[in-house]
């Protein structure tokens, strides 16, 4: 009897004191973690059988925060970054939303990561994504609990709300391999709400009929290879969340500062 209780609180009790002590290391860990040169770098992945048979397109996202008395240092970062490979849906109505973007490769980054560094952005979360050939996928930004009216600026220029419900606004994230073009993608990007889902529903179309909204106005397309980024933010802060801008760039908590984002293509598996 003795035994059998001795075996059975070491399969069970000890595990769980061994899974608490992990979390407690983690929960020491800073807060920034700096952004390498490295981390830009294409993946090795020639050895990972099951990437290539999948032929995938892989990506990793940065979230940052800078205080808002910080926000005007941001202005530096712009001006080295490229506009010109990025594609807007209409680029009238995406600076009219207060989005902005730039473009950017491995070589560029260190410069861009001292800038930062200088604004006091620190890196909140890092996601990994790792999307099929052709497929898109839907990145929280931002939780919305209640119903409200979001602001934006559409396509014909004109401030236009939109009422929604619970649920989340995302940024849709899909990528497709450019055809006769080895190591090339074709990325696309915009921000969509999703309400509430009861159920998985794996097609575009039955996510539209569930209630999606796509803010197609403030979407941007552009060719990527592994190693080159984008940097999306804010033309300025804004201190409300009725807007776009102010729901996908604002902090929902109570201390104010504002968010930007860092897409990097880190490999493509052919």
């Amino acid at each position: 009897m003795i035994r059998l209780f001795v075996f059975k609180f070491m399969v069970f009790v000890l595990p769980c004191l061994l899974f608490i002590g992990c979390d407690s290391n983690g929960a020491n860990e800073p807060v920034w973690e700096q952004v390498k040169l490295a981390d830009l770098a294409p993946s090795n992945v020639a050895g990972d059988p099951e990437s290539q048979r999948l032929k995938t397109i892989n990506f990793n996202i940065y979230i940052f925060e800078t205080p808002v008395e910080s926000t005007g240092k941001l202005n530096a970062v712009w001006p080295i970054l490229y506009t010109k490979p990025l594609r807007f849906n209409d680029k009238s109505a995406f600076n009219a939303n207060s989005f902005l973007a730039g473009f950017g490769d491995a070589q560029m980054w260190n410069p861009v990561a001292d800038l930062l560094r200088t604004a006091g952005c620190k890196k909140i979360e890092k996601i990994s994504l790792l999307l099929l050939d052709g497929n898109a996928n839907d990145v929280s930004i931002t939780l919305l609990r209640d119903e409200q009216e979001i602001f934006y600026v559409p396509q014909s220029g004109v401030m236009e709300g939109v009422s929604t419900g619970s649920g989340k606004l995302a940024w849709r994230i899909k990528a497709k391999k450019k055809s006769g073009s080895r190591g090339v993608c074709k990325v696309e990007a915009e921000p969509v709400f999703l309400p509430p889902r009861q159920k998985p529903i794996p097609q575009l179309a039955a996510q539209e009929e569930a209630g999606e909204y796509v803010f197609s106005s403030a979407g941007f397309g552009l060719e990527m290879t592994p190693g080159d980024f984008v940097f999306v933010g804010p033309e300025k802060y804004i201190n409300h969340r009725i807007t776009l801008a102010g729901i996908f760039f604002g902090q929902p908590q109570q201390k104010p500062a504002i968010r930007t984002y860092l897409l990097v293509c880190t490999a493509i598996n052919e």
